[in-house]
């Protein structure tokens, strides 16, 4: 591709790579485009193997003047991937397998048929739908910083450019710093990273102080359990975070952008190094940029995968060689970062918002959302839940509707129990919480907070003090053990909660369990250490009557703690079918066939596997 040297280049090249682009969604086309998700979830289930069946398949009818295979970035339905999209009729196959790709070519492309075993069946009508559009799990979703993913190949800059890709950078290289900081602010974006600190105010303090040089830093460290949304964006719209990283270097005064990315995400890595490779051959990286004078390039350092360097002050130790440990603040990052130098800190999600925000205006992202949180939240929804998947929604879009409607509901019919915002900083919000506004303040108010963008869904099966003690462990695990309260505080909360989930804790724990994390969250140095109690706290908000049963009565009311778990055997229920028995590892169970059964308590290990088995309904815990 050539070097594009100016801004009437570059829209040339636009021009000519849209018309290409718009050819997928044109019905009258010749042309048919195979689109197959290239996201981790689906490349381990074999699409790179679909993608070469396809294209295997096209060879061998003949097609391959008319049809192309094209790898892209995450569609976002990852419980029903692989997933393979047909354009121009917008076809969308779920849960495709290699086996499957001859078969599509063949009804599909060459004869015109669509394979409907394929096809997404709704839930509640059980009707095959073909259009992505009219599934529930997309209805009320609107993609702005996922806009590109699943729709254009990643690897390739002129898919992204037939996309106005880098046009707001054209653009912004026309205005004042002031004038692009303003419109940031205007906007009303805030950090998607966790702290939701204004984005456009925090431009705006590292261009006012003095230093050169300044550094851009994106924080790609994505590290909350069960969270993908950086990861999915940088695997399916590299060029949408280069483009943005200029953007900020214009406006504050910045030459030079680094990527700190956990090398835990090989996938990402690699597209990410393939755009920034392209944006320095077409000359939109590096040296007088579309020939204004601005130099700007950016490259990558890697993490270990510590969840402490998601921590701004933690993550600029790591890339200057040092041990990610947090600093007090102040002074901040803006004023002192990078090698001592101003730097400018946003993570994967604010990033990929900030072309969009400058091609359709401030107002237009500021229409989106609530008063106090503007735009859309990628969330990575997952747990038990029936539709699992990379989601972006409205701010403002309540939670029983993402849960219910866009999630599908809870998994096998069972009962909604609470859902996990904010990873191990966050906490649970329950039944009463599901018509709340989703947005920044709206879940601090409720005990909980946005996060990066987790949401793990529990059900009637889940033991709040256990996932309480899931996520702490974490914490402490992860910590980097720079201070006291975390390093220390949080291993006697661990411990007390590990007595609680093993019958030995004393009824006074109660008061040692909220007094500790309150402590812990007033002393902890960093964001993170201070956050860390409130799995805890907010599970002790909600489901007191947990905590009371585990320490006070010695049980666990959903049979997740063994140690507090005793299976029996309703003797009017069991009909002696010996399954049990059959599947109990110790030989706890005993009894003739027909008659009911009985455990032998001091022989069973609590395994559950006879809960598990009984179609009866005979085995209950108590």
């Amino acid at each position: 591709m050539q070097k594009i040297t100016d801004r009437n280049q570059l829209f040339t090249l636009q021009e000519e790579y849209a018309k290409k682009l718009q050819e997928r969604l044109n019905p009258q086309s010749a042309r048919k485009d195979i689109l197959v998700c290239g996201g981790t979830g689906c490349k381990a289930s074999q699409s790179s193997l679909i993608i070469e069946n396809l294209q295997q398949a096209v060879q061998l009818f003949g097609i391959g003047e008319q049809v192309s295979v094209v790898q892209t970035g995450c569609f976002g339905f990852c419980e029903k991937g692989p997933i393979v999209k047909i354009m121009p009729d917008l076809t969308f196959y779920t849960e495709v397998k290699p086996e499957d790709a001859e078969e599509i070519v063949r009804e599909h492309i060459v004869a015109g048929r669509k394979v409907e075993r394929l096809l997404y069946t709704d839930p509640v009508s059980g009707i095959h739908i073909e259009d992505s559009a009219h599934m529930s799990f997309y209805k009320k979703q609107l993609r702005v910083a996922l806009r590109n993913c699943g729709l254009i190949d990643p690897e390739n800059i002129e898919e992204y450019l037939a996309e106005r890709g880098y046009e707001a950078l054209s653009n912004t290289l026309l205005e004042s710093p002031e004038v692009v900081i303003d419109k940031i602010k205007r906007s009303g974006l805030r950090g998607r990273g966790g702290g939701g600190f204004p984005t456009g105010v925090k431009w705006e303090i590292a261009s006012k102080v003095a230093g050169e040089p300044k550094y851009v830093v994106c924080n790609a460290d994505e590290g909350d359990p069960g969270a993908f949304m950086d990861r999915s964006i940088m695997e399916g719209d590299p060029h949408s975070v280069i483009e943005a990283m200029a953007v900020c270097g214009y406006a504050i005064g910045a030459n030079h952008g680094l990527v700190y990315i956990r090398a835990e995400y090989p996938l990402a890595v690699h597209r990410l190094q393939t755009a920034i490779r392209q944006a320095r051959e077409v000359g939109l990286l590096g040296k007088d940029i579309l020939g204004s004078g601005f130099d700007f390039d950016i490259e990558i350092r890697y993490g270990a995968g510590a969840f402490v360097c998601g921590e701004e002050t933690a993550l600029i130790h790591s890339m200057e060689g040092e041990r990610g440990e947090p600093t007090l603040k102040p002074p901040f990052p803006a004023q002192s970062g990078y090698k001592g130098k101003p730097t400018n800190v946003n993570n994967v999600e604010t990033l990929a918002n900030v072309p969009a925000i400058l091609l359709k205006g401030a107002e237009w992202f500021a229409s989106i959302g609530t008063e106090s949180s503007k735009g859309t939240k990628v969330f990575a929804l997952a747990g038990k839940i029936n539709n699992v998947g990379l989601i972006e929604v409205p701010m403002g879009t309540t939670l029983r509707e993402v849960i219910f409607e866009i999630g599908g509901g809870i998994k096998n019919g069972k009962k909604f129990k609470a859902v996990q915002t904010g990873g191990p900083s966050g906490g649970c919000l329950t039944e009463k919480h599901l018509d709340m506004l989703i947005d920044y303040d709206n879940l601090i108010a409720a005990g909980s907070m946005m996060g990066s963008g987790g949401m793990i869904v529990l059900d009637q099966d889940d033991c709040m003090v256990s996932v309480a003690k899931f996520y702490l462990e974490f914490t402490l695990d992860e910590s980097c053990g720079k201070c006291a309260p975390c390093r220390i505080g949080n291993r006697r909360l661990f411990e007390l909660l590990e007595r609680a989930t093993k019958g030995k804790a004393e009824e006074e724990d109660i008061d040692n369990l909220i007094n500790m994390s309150n402590v812990i969250k007033d002393t902890a140095l960093c964001g993170l250490g201070q956050t860390s109690p409130n799995p805890v706290l907010s599970t002790m908000d909600n489901f007191m009557e947990e905590y009371r049963a585990h320490i006070i009565d010695k049980r666990c009311p959903a049979g997740r703690c063994k140690d507090l778990t005793i299976y029996n055997i309703d003797a009017r229920a069991c009909v002696g079918c010996t399954v049990c028995a059959r599947n109990c590892p110790v030989n706890a169970i005993s009894g003739e066939r027909k008659q009911p059964h009985a455990i032998d308590q001091s022989v069973c290990i609590r395994c559950g596997a006879c809960l598990a088995k009984c179609k009866f309904n005979a085995i209950f815990t108590s």
